[in-house]
Protein backbone atom coordinates (compact mmCIF):
# COMPACT_ATOMS: atom_id res chain seq x y z
CA UNK A 1 0.00 0.00 0.00
CA UNK A 2 1.39 2.70 -1.07
CA UNK A 3 0.89 6.10 0.86
CA UNK A 4 -0.58 9.09 -1.15
CA UNK A 5 1.50 12.55 -1.40
CA UNK A 6 -0.31 16.01 -2.31
CA UNK A 7 3.34 17.51 -3.05
CA UNK A 8 3.87 19.24 -6.24
CA UNK A 9 7.62 17.39 -6.29
CA UNK A 10 7.41 13.48 -5.92
CA UNK A 11 8.64 12.22 -2.97
CA UNK A 12 9.25 8.34 -2.62
CA UNK A 13 6.56 6.39 -1.14
CA UNK A 14 6.37 3.66 1.55
CA UNK A 15 5.08 0.34 1.45
CA UNK A 16 3.31 -1.00 4.67
CA UNK A 17 4.09 -4.83 4.65
CA UNK A 18 2.82 -5.82 8.75
CA UNK A 19 1.28 -3.91 11.94
CA UNK A 20 2.14 -5.97 15.59
CA UNK A 21 0.34 -4.55 18.59
CA UNK A 22 3.76 -5.36 21.27
CA UNK A 23 2.81 -5.26 25.02
CA UNK A 24 5.15 -5.03 28.32
CA UNK A 25 6.58 -8.62 29.02
CA UNK A 26 4.60 -8.81 32.30
CA UNK A 27 1.30 -6.89 33.49
CA UNK A 28 1.20 -3.32 35.10
CA UNK A 29 0.85 -3.53 38.72
CA UNK A 30 -0.28 -1.12 39.94
CA UNK A 31 -1.32 0.66 37.53
CA UNK A 32 0.14 4.03 36.46
CA UNK A 33 -2.36 7.38 35.61
CA UNK A 34 -1.47 10.45 34.28
CA UNK A 35 -4.13 13.75 34.48
CA UNK A 36 -4.62 15.67 31.83
CA UNK A 37 -5.70 19.05 33.07
CA UNK A 38 -7.36 20.47 29.57
CA UNK A 39 -10.21 22.92 28.81
CA UNK A 40 -9.92 22.72 25.13
CA UNK A 41 -9.06 19.76 24.00
CA UNK A 42 -9.74 19.77 20.44
CA UNK A 43 -8.27 23.06 20.24
CA UNK A 44 -4.69 22.51 22.13
CA UNK A 45 -4.25 20.14 19.71
CA UNK A 46 -3.79 17.12 22.16
CA UNK A 47 -5.04 14.66 19.79
CA UNK A 48 -2.94 15.08 16.95
CA UNK A 49 -0.05 16.59 17.80
CA UNK A 50 3.23 14.43 18.11
CA UNK A 51 7.16 14.09 18.69
CA UNK A 52 8.66 12.30 15.58
CA UNK A 53 12.08 10.70 15.01
CA UNK A 54 13.54 9.07 12.40
CA UNK A 55 16.92 7.58 12.74
CA UNK A 56 18.56 6.01 9.76
CA UNK A 57 21.73 2.88 9.38
CA UNK A 58 23.27 1.40 7.06
CA UNK A 59 23.24 -2.22 5.75
CA UNK A 60 24.72 -4.88 8.40
CA UNK A 61 26.79 -7.42 7.29
CA UNK A 62 24.47 -9.94 9.54
CA UNK A 63 21.72 -8.27 9.84
CA UNK A 64 18.73 -6.12 7.70
CA UNK A 65 15.39 -3.87 8.93
CA UNK A 66 13.43 -6.92 8.92
CA UNK A 67 15.97 -8.47 11.31
CA UNK A 68 15.98 -5.65 13.65
CA UNK A 69 12.02 -5.29 13.59
CA UNK A 70 11.90 -8.73 14.75
CA UNK A 71 14.01 -8.60 18.05
CA UNK A 72 12.43 -4.89 18.37
CA UNK A 73 9.33 -6.22 18.99
CA UNK A 74 10.66 -8.62 21.87
CA UNK A 75 12.93 -6.15 23.18
CA UNK A 76 10.33 -3.43 22.98
CA UNK A 77 7.89 -5.91 25.50
CA UNK A 78 10.65 -5.67 28.09
CA UNK A 79 12.01 -1.81 27.91
CA UNK A 80 8.35 -0.94 28.34
CA UNK A 81 8.60 -2.72 31.59
CA UNK A 82 10.72 0.45 32.60
CA UNK A 83 8.11 3.01 31.45
CA UNK A 84 4.49 1.32 30.83
CA UNK A 85 3.30 4.70 30.15
CA UNK A 86 4.01 4.40 26.59
CA UNK A 87 1.83 1.14 25.85
CA UNK A 88 -1.32 3.11 27.55
CA UNK A 89 -4.29 4.87 26.30
CA UNK A 90 -6.03 8.17 26.87
CA UNK A 91 -9.27 7.88 28.22
CA UNK A 92 -12.07 9.80 29.81
CA UNK A 93 -12.52 8.63 33.67
CA UNK A 94 -15.56 8.27 35.55
CA UNK A 95 -17.27 5.92 33.42
CA UNK A 96 -16.30 7.97 30.28
CA UNK A 97 -17.87 11.04 31.16
CA UNK A 98 -14.79 12.83 33.79
CA UNK A 99 -11.52 14.76 32.53
CA UNK A 100 -8.54 12.98 30.58
CA UNK A 101 -6.05 10.69 32.10
CA UNK A 102 -3.37 8.38 30.42
CA UNK A 103 -3.42 4.92 31.78
CA UNK A 104 -1.09 2.13 31.58
CA UNK A 105 -3.31 -0.31 30.54
CA UNK A 106 -1.09 -2.72 28.96
CA UNK A 107 -2.61 -1.65 25.53
CA UNK A 108 0.51 -1.41 24.11
CA UNK A 109 2.43 0.14 20.95
CA UNK A 110 2.06 -0.36 17.81
CA UNK A 111 5.05 -1.61 15.37
CA UNK A 112 4.85 -1.21 11.33
CA UNK A 113 7.51 -2.71 8.58
CA UNK A 114 8.14 -1.32 6.07
CA UNK A 115 10.16 -0.54 2.27
CA UNK A 116 10.74 1.87 0.43
CA UNK A 117 12.09 1.42 -3.27
CA UNK A 118 15.29 3.42 -2.93
CA UNK A 119 18.59 3.65 -2.02
CA UNK A 120 19.68 4.91 1.82
CA UNK A 121 21.91 7.20 -0.02
CA UNK A 122 19.61 8.54 -2.82
CA UNK A 123 16.80 8.95 0.48
CA UNK A 124 19.81 11.12 2.56
CA UNK A 125 20.13 13.00 -0.20
CA UNK A 126 16.92 14.23 -1.46
CA UNK A 127 16.43 17.81 -1.73
CA UNK A 128 12.56 16.86 -0.35
CA UNK A 129 13.93 15.16 2.20
CA UNK A 130 12.58 16.24 5.68
CA UNK A 131 9.10 16.04 3.72
CA UNK A 132 9.50 12.34 2.28
CA UNK A 133 10.53 11.26 6.15
CA UNK A 134 6.60 11.13 6.62
CA UNK A 135 6.66 8.34 4.74
CA UNK A 136 9.12 6.99 7.71
CA UNK A 137 7.29 7.34 10.31
CA UNK A 138 3.90 6.37 11.47
CA UNK A 139 0.82 8.12 13.20
CA UNK A 140 -2.30 8.27 13.39
CA UNK A 141 -4.70 10.79 15.16
CA UNK A 142 -6.33 9.91 18.82
CA UNK A 143 -9.63 9.28 18.00
CA UNK A 144 -11.83 12.34 19.87
CA UNK A 145 -14.84 10.60 20.96
CA UNK A 146 -13.16 7.57 21.52
CA UNK A 147 -9.85 8.27 22.90
CA UNK A 148 -8.85 5.02 24.44
CA UNK A 149 -8.56 2.94 21.04
CA UNK A 150 -5.98 4.76 19.91
CA UNK A 151 -2.06 4.08 20.52
CA UNK A 152 0.44 7.03 21.99
CA UNK A 153 3.34 5.41 20.39
CA UNK A 154 4.97 3.71 16.82
CA UNK A 155 7.62 2.34 15.63
CA UNK A 156 8.16 1.85 11.92
CA UNK A 157 10.81 0.13 10.72
CA UNK A 158 11.38 0.71 7.16
CA UNK A 159 13.79 -0.91 4.70
CA UNK A 160 15.79 0.16 2.02
CA UNK A 161 16.67 -1.12 -1.41
CA UNK A 162 20.43 -1.52 -0.51
CA UNK A 163 19.59 -2.93 2.52
CA UNK A 164 20.35 -0.35 5.07
CA UNK A 165 17.19 0.72 7.29
CA UNK A 166 15.30 3.37 9.29
CA UNK A 167 13.83 3.76 12.59
CA UNK A 168 10.73 6.33 13.04
CA UNK A 169 9.14 6.86 15.96
CA UNK A 170 5.99 9.15 16.67
CA UNK A 171 5.43 9.57 20.13
CA UNK A 172 1.83 11.41 21.60
CA UNK A 173 3.03 14.98 22.60
CA UNK A 174 1.44 14.20 26.05
CA UNK A 175 4.48 11.47 26.80
CA UNK A 176 6.76 13.26 25.44
CA UNK A 177 8.34 14.07 28.85
CA UNK A 178 8.64 9.97 29.16
CA UNK A 179 10.20 9.28 26.22
CA UNK A 180 13.01 12.32 26.08
CA UNK A 181 13.46 13.42 29.54
CA UNK A 182 14.12 9.53 31.08
CA UNK A 183 16.09 7.82 29.19
CA UNK A 184 13.92 5.56 27.87
CA UNK A 185 15.53 5.08 24.48
CA UNK A 186 19.10 4.53 25.44
CA UNK A 187 17.56 1.76 27.63
CA UNK A 188 15.76 -0.27 25.07
CA UNK A 189 18.77 0.18 23.31
CA UNK A 190 20.15 -1.51 25.57
CA UNK A 191 17.76 -4.31 26.15
CA UNK A 192 17.65 -4.83 22.20
CA UNK A 193 21.39 -5.40 22.41
CA UNK A 194 21.16 -7.78 25.13
CA UNK A 195 18.12 -9.18 23.53
CA UNK A 196 20.71 -9.77 20.20
CA UNK A 197 23.52 -11.43 21.84
CA UNK A 198 21.60 -13.49 24.07
CA UNK A 199 20.00 -15.12 21.15
CA UNK A 200 23.13 -15.04 19.31
CA UNK A 201 22.49 -18.83 18.42
CA UNK A 202 19.22 -18.11 16.70
CA UNK A 203 19.49 -17.03 13.04
CA UNK A 204 16.78 -15.06 13.13
CA UNK A 205 13.93 -13.99 15.31
CA UNK A 206 10.92 -15.37 15.47
CA UNK A 207 8.82 -12.81 14.46
CA UNK A 208 10.94 -12.42 10.85
CA UNK A 209 8.44 -11.03 8.64
CA UNK A 210 10.45 -12.69 5.17
CA UNK A 211 9.61 -16.13 7.03
CA UNK A 212 5.78 -15.27 7.51
CA UNK A 213 4.42 -13.39 4.31
CA UNK A 214 5.88 -12.61 1.15
CA UNK A 215 6.04 -8.70 -0.03
CA UNK A 216 3.32 -9.61 -2.83
CA UNK A 217 0.81 -11.10 -0.36
CA UNK A 218 0.28 -7.19 0.97
CA UNK A 219 -3.46 -6.14 1.56
CA UNK A 220 -4.52 -3.39 -0.55
CA UNK A 221 -5.24 -1.52 2.67
CA UNK A 222 -4.04 -2.92 5.38
CA UNK A 223 -3.11 0.65 7.64
CA UNK A 224 -3.09 3.89 6.48
CA UNK A 225 -0.47 6.41 8.36
CA UNK A 226 -1.74 10.66 8.96
CA UNK A 227 1.55 11.44 9.60
CA UNK A 228 2.27 15.08 8.50
CA UNK A 229 4.50 16.39 5.63
CA UNK A 230 5.03 19.84 7.84
CA UNK A 231 6.55 20.56 10.33
CA UNK A 232 7.62 23.30 12.68
CA UNK A 233 10.32 25.27 13.70
CA UNK A 234 11.78 24.57 16.85
CA UNK A 235 14.18 26.09 19.51
CA UNK A 236 15.21 25.38 22.72
CA UNK A 237 16.10 26.99 26.15
CA UNK A 238 16.22 26.10 29.60
CA UNK A 239 16.23 27.91 32.81
CA UNK A 240 17.17 27.06 36.61
CA UNK A 241 14.45 26.02 39.01
CA UNK A 242 15.81 27.72 41.89
CA UNK A 243 13.27 29.83 44.04
CA UNK A 244 10.59 30.36 41.23
CA UNK A 245 7.00 30.29 41.87
CA UNK A 246 5.64 27.77 38.72
CA UNK A 247 2.12 28.93 38.25
CA UNK A 248 0.07 29.02 35.31
CA UNK A 249 0.63 33.10 35.03
CA UNK A 250 4.25 32.74 35.43
CA UNK A 251 4.69 29.81 32.54
CA UNK A 252 2.18 31.95 30.23
CA UNK A 253 4.65 35.01 30.73
CA UNK A 254 7.77 32.83 29.92
CA UNK A 255 5.97 31.28 27.57
CA UNK A 256 6.03 34.95 25.91
CA UNK A 257 9.33 35.82 26.43
CA UNK A 258 10.47 32.68 24.37
CA UNK A 259 8.08 33.31 22.07
CA UNK A 260 9.68 36.91 21.52
CA UNK A 261 13.49 35.54 21.43
CA UNK A 262 12.67 33.57 18.59
CA UNK A 263 10.89 36.22 16.77
CA UNK A 264 14.43 38.50 17.43
CA UNK A 265 16.16 35.37 15.85
CA UNK A 266 14.09 35.26 12.98
CA UNK A 267 13.49 39.06 12.16
CA UNK A 268 9.90 38.02 11.96
CA UNK A 269 6.25 37.47 13.98
CA UNK A 270 5.22 34.42 14.84
CA UNK A 271 2.29 32.24 16.09
CA UNK A 272 -0.12 34.45 17.08
CA UNK A 273 -1.64 31.61 19.03
CA UNK A 274 -0.09 28.98 20.81
CA UNK A 275 -0.81 25.80 23.46
CA UNK A 276 1.12 25.55 26.73
CA UNK A 277 2.14 22.88 27.70
CA UNK A 278 3.56 21.86 31.23
CA UNK A 279 4.63 18.91 32.83
CA UNK A 280 4.08 19.18 36.44
CA UNK A 281 4.89 15.93 37.57
CA UNK A 282 4.79 12.57 36.44
CA UNK A 283 1.23 12.33 37.81
CA UNK A 284 0.04 15.45 36.38
CA UNK A 285 -0.10 17.38 33.01
CA UNK A 286 -1.91 20.77 32.25
CA UNK A 287 -2.59 22.32 28.53
CA UNK A 288 -3.62 25.19 27.88
CA UNK A 289 -4.43 27.42 24.63
CA UNK A 290 -3.13 31.35 24.64
CA UNK A 291 -3.46 34.70 22.54
CA UNK A 292 -0.06 36.24 22.30
CA UNK A 293 -1.76 39.37 22.42
CA UNK A 294 -4.22 38.95 24.92
CA UNK A 295 -0.98 38.22 26.91
CA UNK A 296 0.49 41.24 25.79
CA UNK A 297 -2.44 43.59 26.80
CA UNK A 298 -2.52 42.07 30.29
CA UNK A 299 -1.24 43.79 33.07
CA UNK A 300 2.97 42.82 34.75
CA UNK A 301 2.94 40.49 32.06
CA UNK A 302 6.48 41.65 31.20
CA UNK A 303 9.00 39.62 33.51
CA UNK A 304 12.67 38.46 31.96
CA UNK A 305 14.17 35.12 33.07
CA UNK A 306 17.65 34.53 31.91
CA UNK A 307 17.33 32.18 28.91
CA UNK A 308 20.09 29.69 28.22
CA UNK A 309 20.34 28.07 24.96
CA UNK A 310 19.33 24.43 24.61
CA UNK A 311 19.46 21.56 22.69
CA UNK A 312 17.69 18.27 22.05
CA UNK A 313 20.41 16.58 23.31
CA UNK A 314 19.65 17.89 26.37
CA UNK A 315 16.74 15.93 26.80
CA UNK A 316 18.43 12.88 26.68
CA UNK A 317 20.73 10.58 24.52
CA UNK A 318 18.88 9.71 20.74
CA UNK A 319 22.30 8.69 19.22
CA UNK A 320 21.00 5.06 20.02
CA UNK A 321 22.73 1.72 18.57
CA UNK A 322 20.16 -1.64 18.20
CA UNK A 323 22.76 -3.26 17.05
CA UNK A 324 26.59 -3.51 18.68
CA UNK A 325 28.73 -1.16 16.59
CA UNK A 326 25.86 0.25 14.36
CA UNK A 327 25.14 3.81 14.99
CA UNK A 328 22.76 5.56 13.23
CA UNK A 329 24.35 8.15 10.39
CA UNK A 330 21.72 10.49 10.93
CA UNK A 331 18.68 11.62 13.65
CA UNK A 332 16.19 13.33 12.30
CA UNK A 333 13.50 14.99 15.11
CA UNK A 334 10.30 17.15 15.00
CA UNK A 335 6.93 18.20 16.29
CA UNK A 336 4.55 18.13 13.71
CA UNK A 337 3.21 21.84 12.36
CA UNK A 338 0.37 23.76 12.77
CA UNK A 339 -0.99 27.07 12.73
CA UNK A 340 -0.65 27.83 16.05
CA UNK A 341 2.80 27.45 18.42
CA UNK A 342 3.53 24.66 20.84
CA UNK A 343 5.10 25.63 24.59
CA UNK A 344 6.64 22.55 25.82
CA UNK A 345 8.10 22.57 29.73
CA UNK A 346 9.99 19.68 30.28
CA UNK A 347 12.11 19.35 34.39
CA UNK A 348 15.63 17.92 33.94
CA UNK A 349 16.32 14.79 35.56
CA UNK A 350 17.66 16.27 38.62
CA UNK A 351 14.66 18.98 38.43
CA UNK A 352 16.89 22.23 39.20
CA UNK A 353 16.38 22.73 35.73
CA UNK A 354 13.36 23.01 33.18
CA UNK A 355 13.89 22.44 29.77
CA UNK A 356 11.74 24.55 27.35
CA UNK A 357 10.66 23.52 23.38
CA UNK A 358 9.47 26.05 21.62
CA UNK A 359 7.52 25.02 18.15
CA UNK A 360 5.87 27.61 15.69
CA UNK A 361 4.64 27.20 12.61
CA UNK A 362 7.78 27.39 9.52
CA UNK A 363 5.58 28.09 6.78
CA UNK A 364 7.43 31.35 4.54
CA UNK A 365 10.33 31.06 6.90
Amino acid sequence: MARQSGSINPVPKSEVEAVMTVTPMKVTDPRQTRQVFVVDAVGSGIFQRCLNMVLYYRKEEDGSGWMVAGWIKESLGKALLEQPMLGGRLRRGENGEGGLEIVSNDSGIRVVEAQIAMNLSEFLELKEREEAEAELVFWKEIEEQNPEFSPLFYVQVTNFRCGGYSVGISCSILLTDLLLGTNFLKTWANIHQNVVTQNSSSKVPIFYLPNLKKPSNTPVSIITSASSKSRGLTLFFKITSENVNFDTEFWKKLALQCLEEVENRLGKEVAVHFSLFLNESFETIKVESCSKHEMVKSENWNIKMQLAPAAWEDLGETVLSLTEGNKPVLVSKWIGASSDGVFLAIPSHDAKEINIIVTVPNEKL
